[in-house]
């Protein structure tokens, strides 16, 4: 396979959850290329299951969508090096206020691969424990119960876009669910 060589990664642009880079690539031809890469620190993401198999999800307002969204509880790592068993937990009590007896990893993802390094690492959670959430100061968090199906329908009608959850609730569904029927 022939090689591409990074010549150079320069920052554009420091922001509070990602880094803006150009970076200088040659590619097998021999041509010089720009590219643009955002470095992400990585992020966490729960699929929480209550006793009666629904999933409790989050409706927020997503600022780059001008829109409020319907997604699995998820967050950005407090560093690199942060367990994202600990985020995941973390981020489902201060989302949805459950804490959770049993955190086992389901699925990973890459959420833009073209120009992006981010990778979420998604948890199913069960044995919920009602508690009280902790929401950060510019956070609005509703909390809301679906069905399996619920949520599959609302991803084919175009209604839940979000790749972590889209991906999340498929996995759940055929991963476990299916091995139960």
């Amino acid at each position: 396979m022939e090689e591409f060589k990074r010549l150079s990664r320069d920052l554009v642009a420091h922001g509070a959850i990602l880094d803006y880079y150009q970076d200088t690539i040659q590619i097998p031809n021999g041509n010089i290329a720009k590219w643009d890469f955002i470095k992400h620190n990585g992020a966490a993401a729960v699929v929480p299951v209550d006793e009666k198999g629904r999933i409790i999800m989050v409706r927020q307002f997503r600022n780059a969508l001008d829109r409020y969204t319907l997604e699995i509880p998820a967050g950005g790592l407090k560093t690199p090096e942060e367990p994202t068993r600990d985020a995941a937990a973390r981020e489902l009590e201060e989302e949805t206020g459950y804490r959770a007896s049993h955190v086992e990893l389901l699925i990973s993802v890459r959420t833009t691969v073209a120009f992006c390094n981010e990778k979420i690492d998604i948890y199913l959670a069960t044995g919920l424990v009602p508690g009280s959430q902790h929401l950060d100061e510019d956070e609005y968090v509703q909390v809301g119960a679906y069905t399996v199906e619920e949520l599959t329908e609302k991803i084919y009608a175009g209604e839940i876009q979000d790749s972590k959850t889209v991906a999340a609730v498929l996995a759940y569904k055929d991963k476990w669910l299916a091995g139960r029927k």
